[in-house]
């Protein structure tokens, strides 16, 4: 009874003396905006820049750990006009004999001029000095650092990090106050961490107030506990009681879970009182969920997925992402009934999933997907599902030229004052350099 009685006069407070932590100069407040969650392989590049395309507010990168990053190179890479943050693999800086050449790892890639201003890198730690050694490195081409404290898959937790660190609130709190002065005012960006929810509803609270205390911007809570998998429904019983937390501290307090499109994120931001929400895995399956379902009057809604994987792939070559990451990507775009689906999983190369989706059409999509295959090193060697596509291709290109030569005859038989003239279909012409080759007497073989 009393613990209500004080949280509704701290209500009562934080609304009639709303106050909030400062917002640095070059962070970003995330108040009133619908955001992509980090997402470990659906948060690279592309498919940042797909959904601030669609209209997210802001991304969060996938997690970063803090030892990958610390010992990279930053580059602008002059093929894509990226930031790349790359390192040779651990196994060729002890033993460069392996191999002289090594093509090096990107760690981390930044587009500048489409996200810096809206780019949330998420760290992976547990301790606090290499915390900040490592958001040291990218903290001038973002706008802010956030905290992973929520992942629960075992190769962060291992480490201590992730949900890890929902059991150690001091480490977790340690490590909010040094980035805050030492990354935080010196780039002059914010902190913000990302939390689960705890079993009980009193624990969650307290930890929250802790958090809050440490100088960040910002605090996300995905509403399911450590345990819980994507699978179950969150749980948004405690979201109210930690929007108002957040709010008596003047920081501000984004959701996450089962957020499905930007429609429904405002009116979960409405109903709970937050002050943001982040979509995760129906971003990751249709990145135009960010779009309005409205707009002037006109109805807009999700895309098509056909529209949305080309625009996809345009960007992955246009920025030269991982091949691996691209193929992942498209099979959760494309349906699983479709027959583009198995054709994409089956495909070895850009050039495949060009000829597979059919857009070897598209604005020279194909010759920039030969180049990208060369320049990032995959061999092409062609799937079935790439070579029937091509055949196919083929075919119908074939069968245009004869339609063409067969008018032009028609047209010549009719100018000449006669009947149209019968279409000769072009006969494929030998190629001697292939035939068979003479045989040598068996008397002139030598023995």
């Amino acid at each position: 009874m009393v613990r209500a009685f004080t949280r509704i006069i701290r209500s009562v407070m934080a609304l009639s003396e709303p106050t909030r932590v400062p917002i640095p100069k070059n962070g970003v407040d995330y108040r009133g905006k619908v955001v992509l969650a980090p997402m470990v392989r659906s948060g690279e590049l592309p498919s940042r820049l797909l959904a601030l395309k669609y209209g997210a507010d802001l991304v969060w990168g996938p997690e970063t750990i803090d030892r990958a990053l610390i010992g990279t190179t930053r580059r602008l890479n002059p093929h894509t006009s990226t930031i790349e943050f790359s390192r040779l693999p651990s196994s060729k800086i002890q033993n460069p004999s392996l191999d002289p050449s090594g093509r090096e790892s990107v760690i981390y890639r930044i587009h500048p001029e489409l996200e810096q201003k809206r780019l949330i890198f998420q760290i992976g730690t547990a301790n606090p000095t290499l915390a900040v050694t490592a958001a040291k490195i990218v903290a001038a081409d973002v706008a802010g650092i956030d905290v992973n404290a929520g992942c629960p898959k075992s190769f962060s937790t291992a480490g201590g990090m992730g949900a890890a660190l929902l059991k150690t609130p001091d480490l977790l709190c340690s490590i909010l106050t040094a980035l805050v002065e030492e990354v935080g005012k010196r780039f002059e960006i914010g902190i913000s961490v990302k939390i689960r929810l705890l079993e009980i509803p009193e624990d969650t609270e307290a930890l929250v107030r802790r958090l809050v205390a440490t100088g960040i911007t910002g605090l996300t809570i995905h509403c399911r506990t450590t345990p819980m998998r994507p699978r179950e429904r969150a749980i948004r019983e405690q979201l109210k009681m930690i929007g108002e937390v957040c709010r008596e501290a003047g920081v501000a307090c984004v959701m996450n879970g089962d957020v499905t499109s930007r429609t429904e994120a405002l009116q979960l931001i409405q109903e709970y009182n937050v002050d943001a929400a982040m979509i995760a895995t129906a971003a990751e399956k249709n990145p135009s969920v960010f779009r309005p379902e409205s707009e002037g009057g006109t109805l807009i809604g999700k895309a098509a997925w056909r529209d949305v994987v080309t625009e996809y792939l345009r960007l992955a070559l246009q920025v030269e992402n991982r091949w691996g990451n691209t193929k992942y990507l498209l099979g959760q775009m494309i349906p699983g009934k479709d027959k583009c689906y198995a054709e994409m999983n089956r495909s070895k190369c850009y050039q495949d999933s060009v000829r597979v989706l059919g857009l070897t059409d598209v604005e020279s999509l194909l010759d920039l997907a030969k180049d990208v295959d060369e320049r990032l090193g995959i061999p092409h060697i062609e799937s079935r599902a790439g070579k029937r596509a091509r055949v196919q291709e083929d075919r119908e290109n074939g069968e245009e030229n004869i339609a063409a030569v067969a008018t032009a005859e028609e047209v010549q038989g009719l100018l000449e004052g006669g009947s149209p003239k019968k279409a000769r279909v072009p006969q494929p012409m030998i190629d001697m350099s292939t035939a068979a080759p003479e045989l040598t007497p068996v008397a002139a073989l030598s023995v």
